[in-house]
């Protein structure tokens, strides 16, 4: 098979390339970055944001496209990368493609505190990332291209930029974690090897065409500490502070213009019960977890760099 991808020297762009090159699969990769010399694919240079890219070459004769490309940082390319880029490479695809994959976000469902989440659920993402990666799937609905859309919830591993995981394991082991609020939230996340194959799968399944699908696993924050603790050999049971106090003392920092590591963002991410459901991937790709969150989570601290 010729299988294009887009953002492929990026987190999860790299992992999927090279599962298709063990395959033997002739793979192409449109990246904004050279990739590594170790990848053995066909590499395309080019940026989305460029309204003069020449894409036809990309995409020509291709069995699967995987459009990973992404911005994450910079809110002034959001709307250029994923809304004007994916209708550039959608005009460029017309024709050439059999089918078309996206990497997309469980943001489009919007902030969620409670309850569970489903593809039935309403879309109304919030932030400009969220918005426009919302956007680009609705290009692609209503592109007339065989489609498969995938959702994942937080996307970790040990190759991610983010370090906001590996900055949570360096609390811990330093003794500086605390939980907020009453016991049970929920915390979702997804290991970038699940979502690699689950990608996979949205690429060979036809049962996967004209779909949208959530991968997430749910896990209580107390788990997932214990998990940390358990991976960094750090037994201390952290201490519990009331959720309005610690709200109560942030707004008054922010009024004072003090900035601290702990937000009023971090604080909603850890105190909320909310849940995406991977059912439907479950149901009609026959996708598996190979392990619980709580394992991944303890293989991971044990696997990353740990300051004392």
């Amino acid at each position: 098979m010729v299988i294009a991808i887009t953002g492929g020297s990026g987190f999860i762009g790299k992992e999927l390339a090279k599962y298709y090159i063990q395959q033997g699969d002739r793979v192409r990769l449109l990246s904004r970055s050279p990739p590594s010399k170790s990848i053995n694919a066909q590499h395309f240079l080019g940026d989305l944001t460029d309204q003069g890219i020449d894409l036809s070459d990309f995409v020509k004769d291709v069995d699967i496209l995987y459009h990973c490309a992404g911005e994450i940082n910079n809110k002034n390319l959001m709307q250029e990368v994923h809304v004007k880029g994916t209708q550039r490479l959608i005009d460029a695809a017309q024709g050439k493609i059999a089918r078309w994959v996206q990497l997309s976000s469980v943001g489009a469902y919007g902030a969620c505190r409670d309850g569970v989440i489903t593809e039935n659920s309403k879309e109304q993402p919030f932030g400009v990332y969220e918005q426009t990666k919302t956007e680009s799937d609705n290009i692609v609905k209503n592109s007339g291209i065989q489609y498969v859309i995938l959702r994942p919830s937080n996307v970790f591993g040990l190759a991610m930029s983010n370090q906001s995981l590996f900055q949570l394991i360096k609390i811990v082991k330093k003794n500086l974690f605390f939980y907020i609020g009453r016991p049970g939230a929920f915390v979702n996340y997804v290991h970038v090897n699940d979502v690699v194959k689950s990608l996979i799968l949205c690429g060979i399944n036809n049962n996967a065409l004209g779909n949208t699908f959530i991968i997430s696993q749910t896990i209580k924050i107390e788990q997932m500490i214990g998990s940390f603790r358990y991976g960094t050999k750090f037994t201390r049971d952290p201490f519990r502070l009331p959720e309005w106090l610690v709200r109560n003392f942030l707004n008054f920092l922010n009024f004072l213009n003090i900035s601290l590591p702990l937000t009023i963002s971090r604080v909603d991410a850890i105190t909320g019960h909310c849940r995406y459901d991977t059912t439907k991937l479950i149901n009609i790709l026959g996708f598996e977890f190979d392990s619980s969150l709580g394992e991944k989570f303890t293989n991971f601290s044990l696997s990353s760099p740990h300051e004392g």
